[in-house]
């Protein structure tokens, strides 16, 4: 009874995990496509996401052994972003007010590193850690040219919730760097492989506890 218990807690982690993610992602990305200081946001939203998904994602997956349950995190993280971009639809706001972040090809380059290499652990933390924090920005671009001048409806519809350190002031747009794109990737690539050895490290603690 205690290890059905253990194992059952340890699931219902994983998707309080998912759920947390995604009401960060909600919050580290609230104006990240509305302000005049997108090309800042971009970045550090890059890092944080890219970050934040790796942790849980090689968690889940080394937990498992099983690749493909990284994919099967980032979209739990989805449907829940989808899920609060209804309930703003449903208050009024237009459809492409929240721009969901594409976790699922990122999450889907650590499963492929994992199965490639014969599920090796530290293979996945290395490899497939940079190929999350690379391309996750890249994917992220690209669904934001998708999307309907997402700068023209933030004004048009300002969300109550701004806070005051967000609040547009002078565009800031290049004045610091031209390609948030090559930033993102080259800062997301260095940081998530300690971050993922963090999701790898807590699996042990994990093991630790059910073994109590």
């Amino acid at each position: 009874v205690m290890v059905w218990l253990r194992r059952t807690t340890h699931y219902l982690f994983i998707v309080v995990v998912a759920v947390n993610s995604t009401l960060l992602t909600i919050n580290a990305g609230d104006y990240i496509f509305y302000t005049d200081w997108m090309w800042t946001s971009f970045v550090v939203f890059s890092v944080s996401q890219s970050t934040m998904l790796a942790v849980g994602a090689i968690y889940y997956m080394l937990f498992t052994g099983v690749p493909g349950t990284a994919t099967y995190y980032a979209t739990i993280m989805t449907i829940y972003t989808w899920v609060a971009k209804g309930a703003w639809f449903a208050l009024g706001y237009p459809y492409d007010f929240i721009v969901v972040p594409v976790w699922i090809p990122s999450a889907m380059l650590l499963d492929l590193t994992y199965w490639a290499t014969r599920r090796n652990k530290h293979a996945a933390i290395i490899i497939g850690g940079s190929l999350v924090g690379l391309s996750f920005p890249l994917f992220n671009m690209v669904n934001l040219l998708l999307v309907r001048d997402p700068l023209e409806v933030a004004f048009k519809y300002p969300r109550p919730t701004l806070p005051a350190y967000m609040t547009p002031i002078e565009p800031q747009v290049g004045k610091f760097y031209n390609s948030p794109v090559a930033l993102g990737s080259g800062a997301g690539a260095v940081l998530t492989v300690p971050i993922a050895a963090l999701g790898a490290k807590l699996n042990t603690w994990t093991y630790r506890w059910m073994a109590a």
